[in-house]
């Protein structure tokens, strides 16, 4: 059956999904397969999953899902330029997508298709993240002020012994301050990632430099205020705006 641009067939035959994944494939459709499949893979590993009933996604540009009825991860799955090819052996529907570089196989044998489906699917729209540290960032170099009054940012991502601090800067009395931002509440990692950050810009500055570190977050648990207090860090409470 085919509807508006989109195929769709029930319970098909090995002919029916071989014709209607090579015509997708030489057209460019999305397609989907539904059914009970059994999935193996060699390449840089080897795996092998039993069979059970499982959603095929096969995209344009060569990519292979493979989705059981759990989680928002594929099982397995192949990358974007593999090759696609559809045979019979033993009695069974096989889907196979082949890598050159590195060298990849994954097999989807199907004891039964029941449902195939082809889509024509235009998408040109690009993904726009809101509420990120890069907002966050963004917020507090546009105004430091949020930070505190004379707050002054010097450099973003400077290189640190422990990692790059996200925003590094003096504040009215000259002292050092690194920002750690966090976009959503945070526990006591995220106090402990940045006590690193002070103790490495401690040993690498001068010897008569304070160093200030400065957790900026939405809100943080009970535990991670108690070790800012311990370690002598600050806590400024801000969320993303965009």
């Amino acid at each position: 059956m085919t509807v508006n641009g989109t195929q769709a067939v029930v319970s098909p035959t090995h002919k029916e999904v071989k014709r209607l994944v090579e015509s997708g494939t030489e057209r460019g459709l999305l397609m989907t397969l539904f059914g009970r499949c059994r999935v193996e893979y060699d390449g840089r590993a080897t795996s092998t999953l039993g069979f059970g009933d499982r959603l095929v996604v096969l995209k344009p540009d060569g990519t292979l899902l493979v989705h059981t009825d759990e989680g928002h991860q594929p099982v397995n799955w192949q990358p974007p330029g593999c090759t696609h090819e559809v045979k019979r052996r033993d009695g069974l529907v096989v889907v196979e997508s082949y890598r050159e570089n590195p060298a990849e196989e994954l097999i989807v044998s199907f004891e039964h298709v029941t449902h195939a489906t082809a889509f024509e699917a235009t998408d040109t729209e690009e993904l726009h993240l809101h509420g990120t540290e890069d907002d966050l960032r963004d917020q507090i170099l546009d105004e430091p002020s949020l930070i505190e009054p004379g707050f002054d940012p010097l450099s973003t991502e400077r290189d640190t012994a422990a990692g790059a601090v996200d925003i590094f800067g003096t504040d009215s009395d000259e002292n050092a301050v690194v920002i750690e931002l966090k976009r959503r509440r945070v526990g006591p990692d995220a106090v402990s990632q940045l006590n690193r950050y002070v103790e490495a810009l401690e040993r690498e500055l001068h010897a008569e430099t304070t160093v200030r570190g400065i957790l900026v977050a939405p809100s943080v648990t009970d535990r991670a205020s108690e070790l800012l207090a311990e370690r002598n860090l600050e806590f400024v409470s801000l969320s993303p705006t965009n």
